[in-house]
């Protein structure tokens, strides 16, 4: 048998579910709220547990291994920073050969992009290793060339490399030609102007109104190495020499010969 308590539990719990059930909705939402409350520091207590327990670990780990973490970790984001300055590198040189290709030479020649691979302090304004050689159907005298304009000629190949002689080298006379006057001149060997930032010389046999600066040079089609209609560059001052009778033209190159990294390999179809 129950005892009085009991019953007089039993019904205070009856009726404060018949209160509860009664209840307007928005008395029954803040009656709730109300309840919740008390228990969010319990919520909290259980939440912080698992961080708070992880700090602890870390307290209790050995110095040695603590170190050992964080070499890891430095190890970890030099790599991540490695990998992200290589993909930096892929992305512009794929933007440097989409340009390249864009603009591929339009000729009787299959042009063949190469990597320039190596060059000399000594020599760095004369010749460039390419990576194309004798396997790739590279030649002696095959045109060498970039988007921007003329760069120079093969001039010694081997198997898997090239050496490629830059225009105004002793091995690589241009014979070109002025856009605007048709008059004709040749850009001799060793005739490179290293203090002038790569500056080249053109002599010129004057028998016409004359080259003036800011003229534009194309090669000739003279010489049987060189195809016509190829950008060499620009004229930037003239002298006359031999009671002008002849003129030297210093002649600033289109293609920047201190910056290349890919080029044009111009093969005979």
């Amino acid at each position: 048998m129950f005892k009085r308590a009991h019953y007089v539990a039993l019904g205070s719990v009856i009726l404060l579910l018949v209160v509860l059930l009664n209840l307007p909705a928005s008395s029954a939402s803040r009656l709730k709220l109300a309840v919740s409350s008390l228990f969010l520091p319990l919520f909290g207590v259980v939440g912080a547990a698992p961080s708070a327990a992880e700090r602890a670990t870390y307290q209790f780990l050995p110095r040695q291994a603590l170190v050992a973490e964080l070499q890891r970790i430095t190890l970890e984001n030099q790599r991540l920073v490695l990998l992200n300055r290589q993909g930096d590198e892929a992305l512009a040189e794929n933007a440097r050969l989409r340009a390249m290709y864009g603009s591929a030479p339009r000729g009787n020649w299959k042009p063949r992009v190469a990597h320039v691979v190596g060059r000399e302090p000594s020599t760095w304004w004369r010749m460039v290793i390419i990576d194309l050689g004798t396997r790739d159907g590279l030649l002696v005298n095959q045109v060498v060339m970039t988007s921007d304009g003329l760069v120079g000629r093969v001039s010694l190949t081997g198997y898997g490399y090239s050496q490629v002689s830059l225009v105004g080298d002793a091995g690589c006379g241009v014979a070109v030609v002025c856009k605007e006057n048709r008059e004709l001149g040749i850009i001799s060997g060793g005739q490179n102007l290293v203090a002038e930032g790569g500056l080249v010389e053109m002599m010129v046999l004057q028998t016409g109104p004359g080259v003036m600066a800011g003229y534009t040079l194309l090669t000739s089609g003279q010489g049987g190495v060189f195809p016509a209609g190829i950008p060499v560059g620009r004229v930037v001052d003239t002298r006359s020499s031999d009671n002008g009778s002849t003129v030297t033209a210093r002649v600033r190159l289109s293609a920047g010969l201190n910056r290349l990294e890919e080029v044009w390999v111009l093969q005979p179809l």
